[in-house]
């Protein structure tokens, strides 16, 4: 008997939802301070989760919870960039 794959969970940092790792988009602070969406999940630097909908990334967009997760100032291009790869992924 063969067991189920195992399912990497992650925790949004907007919605507080825990869903599949690739339901959800990483955003990485690199050592030199830069914030980046890490579309692989494998850049290194310190990660934070946002679920694939555009309500999640406002949100965090909104309240601030990437700046305050990455404890760095997250640019709007960062944003920018995942709105625009999250309704590419949603169509």
């Amino acid at each position: 008997m063969t067991r189920p794959k195992k399912i990497p969970l992650r925790k949004c940092v907007a919605t507080g939802e825990m869903k599949a790792k690739k339901e959800m988009v990483r955003v990485v602070r690199s050592k030199e301070g830069e914030v980046s969406v890490d579309v692989t999940g494998k850049k290194s630097g310190r990660g934070a989760y946002v679920s694939k909908t555009k309500e999640a990334v406002e949100l965090a967009k909104n309240k601030g919870i990437l700046s305050r997760q990455l404890n760095a100032d997250v640019p709007d291009s960062v944003f920018e960039e995942l709105l625009s790869y999250v309704e590419k992924e949603t169509n």
